[in-house]
C-alpha cells in the first residue's frame, strides 16, 4: 500500500509539473485576417512555432479593419494584415512598429459559370466592376472593413462608380460567408484566392477576372507599439513576427499547399513584383 501510495504521489506531482509547464507557456494575441485563417495556412505554419518555442498563441481572425483597431486598443499583440495604406497610417500614428512584409497573393472575381454580365476572361478588374454596375448585376460585398474591402472600394474608386445599385449587397461578412451568400444568389464578388481555393469545391462559383496586377494582395506583420501599452506580450510577438520573416518560416509559406495549389508566395527581405502574384498558382 504504501509504495502504491507513494506511485499515485509520484504521478500526480509529475502531472503537476506538467500541467505548471502548459501554463507558463505565454500567450501571443494575433490578430489578422479571416484568409489567413480559413485558408489554413496558419493551422499548418502555428503549431510548427509553437512547437519550439514557449508560447501559445491567440489568433483573433477578423477583417483588416478590426484588426488594426484590436491593435489600437491595445488588445493584441501583433497584427498580420493585408492594407498597405491603413497599415502604414496604423504605423505613422504611433500604434505600430517593426512592420515586415511576410508574404502575398492575389484577388480575383468570381461568379455565375453562365457570367451573364458578360465579364469572364478579362484581365482588367477596374472595368469588369464598371460593367457590373453598368447591368446591375448582383454583387456582395463584405462590407465590413476588410482588406479585401478596401480593396473593392480602392476598385469602384478607380471605376468612377459609387456602388449603390439595387443589386449590390453589402454582407458585413468575412470572406468565407460571403462566397457562400454569393453563390446561393449566383452573384458575383471580389475574393482573395487563398480563401477561394479552400472553398471553390462547395461553390457554384468561377473565377471570371484574375491576372491584373491592381489585384495584388501583400501581408505584413506589425508589432502593437509598447510603449503605449504596458500589457502587451511583446517578445513574444517578435520571436513570432521574427519567425514568420525566417528562412524557416519563409520556407514553409512556400510551401504551403492545398489541393496541390500554392496559396502564398513568401516575400520577406525583398522588392515584390506586383506582377507575379498573377496566377499565384
Amino acid at each position: 500500500m504504501l509504495k502504491r501510495r507513494l506511485s499515485l504521489l509520484a504521478i500526480a506531482a509529475v502531472t503537476a509539473m506538467l500541467a505548471t509547464g502548459a501554463q507558463a507557456a505565454e500567450i501571443i494575441r494575433l490578430a489578422t485576417t479571416t484568409s489567413t485563417y480559413n485558408s489554413g495556412l496558419l493551422d499548418y505554419l502555428l503549431p510548427k512555432f509553437e512547437q519550439d518555442h514557449p508560447y501559445q498563441i491567440q489568433v483573433i481572425p477578423v477583417g483588416t479593419g478590426k484588426a488594426l483597431r484590436l491593435g489600437r486598443d491595445g488588445d493584441v499583440d501583433l497584427v498580420l494584415t493585408h492594407a498597405p495604406a491603413a497599415e502604414k497610417a496604423f504605423v505613422d500614428a504611433g500604434y505600430g512598429v517593426e512592420p515586415h512584409g511576410v508574404m502575398y497573393n492575389d484577388f480575383v472575381i468570381v461568379g455565375p459559370s453562365d457570367d451573364p454580365a458578360g465579364i469572364k476572361g478579362g484581365d482588367d478588374a477596374v472595368k469588369a466592376l464598371a460593367t457590373l454596375a453598368d447591368k446591375n448585376a448582383t454583387f456582395v460585398s463584405r462590407g465590413d472593413d476588410s482588406g479585401t474591402n478596401k480593396k473593392e472600394n480602392h476598385l469602384w474608386k478607380a471605376a468612377g462608380v459609387t456602388p449603390d445599385f439595387s443589386n449590390y449587397k453589402a454582407a458585413g461578412q468575412g470572406m468565407g460567408a460571403v462566397l457562400k451568400m454569393t453563390s446561393e444568389l449566383q452573384g458575383y464578388t471580389l475574393t482573395d484566392r487563398g480563401t477561394w481555393l479552400a472553398m471553390k469545391d462547395n461553390l457554384d462559383l468561377s473565377i471570371l477576372v484574375e491576372g491584373d496586377t491592381k489585384l495584388f494582395n501583400p501581408y505584413q506583420v506589425i508589432l502593437v507599439n509598447p510603449e503605449r501599452y504596458k500589457n502587451l506580450n511583446t517578445e513574444g510577438a517578435r520571436a513570432l513576427a521574427q519567425w514568420l520573416i525566417s528562412d524557416e518560416g519563409q520556407t514553409l509559406i512556400d510551401a504551403f499547399r492545398l489541393k496541390g495549389k500554392v496559396l502564398f508566395h513568401a516575400s520577406a527581405g525583398e522588392a515584390v513584383d506586383p506582377s507575379k502574384a498573377v496566377g499565384a498558382n
